[in-house]
């Protein structure tokens, strides 16, 4: 049983969000209710869009994810998970004004490579416009030597950004079939696994027999509710 509260600043997407509550819950050894890990979800779909803010001067999402993290502090968080990738492009920021630790989910997707036994190699990732614009992905594999790819520019306008579009319009199945293909793509330029590095591709991509694919695949809402666990058990 954990005495420390996980504070989950998500609303970005609403529905990547309640899908991190579910497997933190389902991916937590227990037995019963006692055993799981006391958290508080701070779910603002209000955030203005992140891709947009980087790449055509759209709204400041910081000031609403800092008061979210406020939030979360005065709930009685001791450590902040973020199920959404492109907000991390704000982490250096919302870290220097908080003294709680910030889970990356980058390093949570890097900590899941390592456990599916991949340790080197070309990585595929997939992301928004704005996480893929700014590499948030890129330096921290690279350091950790592996070769990363993305899709392509056409890929991203035909495939990747249309089925984001679809899972944040609750229109989740309809999502399988682009993710796929890109995903697929990424496979066929040799990448090892994919990087689902956008918290509604996960959630795509599960809607279809996404074994199809034929790669190892990094669910970052995964990887992060079990980064979560181990901050949580210590």
């Amino acid at each position: 049983m954990s005495d420390k509260m996980l504070g989950v600043l998500g609303g970005m997407g609403p529905l990547a969000s309640a899908q991190f509550m579910l497997r933190l819950t389902l991916l937590t050894p227990a037995k019963r209710d006692q055993d799981h890990i006391p958290a508080v979800l701070w779910s603002d779909p209000r955030v203005p869009d992140r891709s947009a803010a980087r790449l055509s001067g759209g709204e400041d999402p910081l000031p609403w994810l800092a008061r979210g993290v406020a939030g979360l502090k005065a709930a009685g968080a001791g450590a902040i998970a973020i199920p959404c990738n492109t907000a991390h492009g704000w982490y250096d920021e919302l870290r220097a004004g908080t003294d709680l630790p910030i889970l990356h989910i980058v390093d949570a997707a890097a900590e899941d490579l390592a456990r599916q036994g991949i340790r080197s190699g070309r990585i595929g990732v997939m992301g928004t416009a704005g996480t893929l614009a700014m590499r948030l992905y890129q330096p921290r594999l690279e350091a950790l030597g592996y070769e990363v790819i993305v899709p392509e520019s056409a890929e991203m306008e035909a495939l990747v950004t249309p089925g984001i579009a679809l899972v944040k319009s609750n229109q989740v199945a309809d999502a399988y079939a682009p993710l796929a293909e890109a995903a697929g793509n990424l496979r066929a330029r040799g990448a090892a696994a994919v990087v689902l590095g956008c918290t509604e591709i996960p959630l795509g991509i599960l809607a279809g027999p996404y074994a199809e694919i034929g790669v190892p695949l990094v669910d970052t809402i995964d990887a992060l509710a079990l980064a979560s666990i181990r901050w949580a058990r210590g």
